[in-house]
């Protein structure tokens, strides 16, 4: 096991800035996840990482040792990518071998490693036959069984599931889990999915527009997010935005009034003088689990809706509504339907939600 850490690092494609000061620690034995949505930088962070990306500056330390101008070869480093690239006329065996042959290893031991890895993944039965011969979850194993045999310090895994069926890729997403665990190395995974991040993190590191936004642990990030970007990727369906302005500040509380919203009434927040001034303009933040639909007017938020569609999941409805200006809101519950078209309130109290300054960044009491 390895830890990393990478201090102030950026990277430049000409006047192009990619990534801006990337400061990130991963202890050993971490499984760390970089989520954001596509262009955020995630997958060139993982490549510097392992090399295969130059840093144009900043450091990039494994162990204790900066790596920056070490063959990507060499960091003990093993990735997993989004395209499995096994070899069509190789059996699983030799596919998963293949690097240690190249690197002329003997005989037994490239036998005797192929062997263990195909025990921790279940793959014994499966070492004779050709990739056009097995599933795409097999083949996904088998990639990380090549990965498993070079007994890296770091796994990276560049969203190895993302060529998976929905069913396929939440069973992978169990598989990997348990390899964590069997294994105990350091992981790095890259994906876009938040919900694939939230199961598989101890570590979550969101980025968006080559920042990291934030760092934590998954529902950390859920619970307590520090700006508004990491409030609305973090969850599903997102969590729910409406403007609004300071319209008086007293010693212990701020009092809101929302823009545009016909009939909604005004808010008082605990939120204490100095904390923001009079006609400042704000994001309040409501998740879907904290609104609920109601045909009377309740609660410290009421806006008048209107039943735009209903998702029905089994277990769980959202019931998305429309407010009189067309904001569209996202209401979740347990039981029960709405018919569209229904009128009503979406109603909420103070202690659900999040308050964001015009900058986006969380205001807190």
């Amino acid at each position: 096991m390895s830890d990393l850490q990478i201090n102030d690092a950026f990277k430049s494609y000409g006047n192009v800035d990619v990534l801006r000061n990337i400061n990130l620690d991963i202890e050993s034995g971490e499984f760390v996840v970089l989520v954001g949505p596509s262009g955020c930088g995630k997958s060139t962070l993982l490549r510097m990482i392992s090399g295969l990306e130059s840093i144009t500056g900043g450091e990039m330390i494994i162990d204790g040792q900066v790596v920056n101008d070490i063959d990507a070869a060499k960091r003990g480093i093993a990735m997993v990518f989004q395209s499995y690239a096994l070899f069509p006329h190789m059996t699983v065996a030799e596919n998963m071998g293949f690097s240690l042959k190249l690197a002329k290893a003997p005989k037994t031991e490239i036998k005797e490693k192929v062997q263990r890895a195909a025990a921790i993944l279940q793959l014994e039965k499966l070492l004779d036959r050709k990739p056009s011969q097995l599933s795409g979850g097999q083949k996904q194993r088998v990639a990380i069984g090549r990965a498993i045999v070079r007994n890296p310090k770091v796994f990276l895994f560049d969203e190895p599931l993302s060529n998976l069926d929905a069913e396929l890729r939440i069973e992978m997403r169990a598989e990997l889990i348990q390899l964590h665990k069997k294994l105990g190395t350091t992981m790095i995974y890259v994906t876009h999915d938040q919900v694939e991040a939230m199961t598989l993190a101890d570590k979550m590191v969101v980025l968006e527009g080559g920042n990291i936004q934030q760092v934590g642990k998954p529902l950390e990030l859920y619970d307590d997010p520090s700006n508004m970007f990491v409030a609305g990727f973090v969850g599903t369906p997102r969590m729910n935005f409406l403007p609004a302005e300071v319209i008086d500040v007293s010693n212990k509380t701020t009092t809101l009034r929302f823009h545009n919203e016909k009939n909604a009434p005004e808010i008082v927040l605990p939120l204490s003088a100095g904390t923001l001034a009079v006609g400042a303009k704000v994001s309040i933040g409501i998740r879907p689990d904290h609104l609920h639909f109601s045909a009377e007017r309740t609660g410290d938020l009421a806006v008048p809706v209107t039943v735009a569609f209903v998702e029905e999941l089994g277990d769980l409805t959202y019931v998305y509504v429309d407010t009189d200006t067309g904001t569209r809101l996202s209401l979740q519950k347990k039981d029960g339907r709405h018919g569209d078209g229904l009128t009503g309130f979406a109603v909420a109290d103070t202690t659900s939600m999040f308050v964001f300054d015009a900058d986006g960044l969380r205001v807190r009491a």
